[in-house]
């Protein structure tokens, strides 16, 4: 590895935003997210490049067709391109095929129970909503996949007549939904809420354990304010994971 060892710029590809930081020493931080093109999150890493002296890109992508253009930048700028496989989860993992686990969930785990402990369910909420199940003795067990808002909110708008794009919005859920969009809002609001709960309890009647909720992802504060439910927001918890899963590969 190059000079600046234990030093990296984190990178986390989505499908709608990437996510760029700087982890060192255990921590995570600088984070900036970006949701125009390529261009935009490499200059967010050559910043951070130029001002930490890391000496490595570490990096995940739900998106395969960027790997090549990051491996690139990542020569140019005289650094290792580190990418993270299951092989460097910390975790236990009670999978049939591990590597067919996408690396971004792996982040997740590990972060959540390096950060809150076991067992812990954590639940990303980005264009999909994934979720995981980690049990008190510290083995992955398995996820769930769910259709996000993004998905929601692009079918209803392009599968319908009449239907508009629906925006996100800081106004509390209505009693009933007395427009179109107000009724849009009480669904997408009240179904992703009546949605995680129900995932969350399955998941302890099948385990019989108490699970930790833990969330992130971009919706997870617009979806679950002032819902009642009792989980932990932690904005930063994949880029951190890419940093433990990092340090646990080199």
């Amino acid at each position: 590895m190059k000079e600046g060892r234990g030093r990296y710029v984190v990178v986390d590809v989505g499908n709608t935003s990437t996510a760029v930081g700087f982890w060192e020493a255990g921590r995570v931080g600088r984070v900036s997210h970006c949701d125009g093109p390529f261009d935009e999150a490499a200059e967010a890493a050559k910043d951070l490049l130029a001002k930490t002296g890391a000496g490595a890109i570490a990096y995940i992508s739900v998106v395969p067709g960027r790997d090549r253009k990051w491996a690139a930048f990542a020569r140019r700028a005289g650094v290792d391109f580190l990418q993270p496989t299951w092989k460097d989860c910390p975790l236990e993992l009670d999978y049939p095929d591990p590597a067919t686990i996408g690396a971004d969930r792996l982040a997740d785990a590990a972060a959540a129970v390096a950060r809150y402990g076991a067992p812990v369910i954590v639940m990303d909420f980005g264009t999909a909503l994934t979720a995981a199940a980690i049990t008190s003795d510290r083995v992955w067990r398995g996820g769930v996949i769910a259709p996000g808002f993004p998905l929601m909110r692009d079918y209803l708008f392009e599968r319908t007549a009449k239907l508009p794009r629906m925006e996100l919005s800081s106004a509390k859920v209505p009693k009933i939904g007395r427009s179109t969009e107000e009724a849009m809002r009480f669904g997408a609001l009240v179904g992703y809420r009546g949605m995680v709960k129900e995932i969350a309890a399955t998941l302890e009647r099948n385990f019989k354990e108490r699970f930790k909720l833990v969330v992130t992802g971009g919706f997870a504060k617009w979806a679950l304010a002032d819902s009642g439910i009792d989980f932990t927001l932690d904005p930063d918890l994949t880029l951190y994971g890419v940093g433990l899963l990092a340090e646990a590969g080199v």
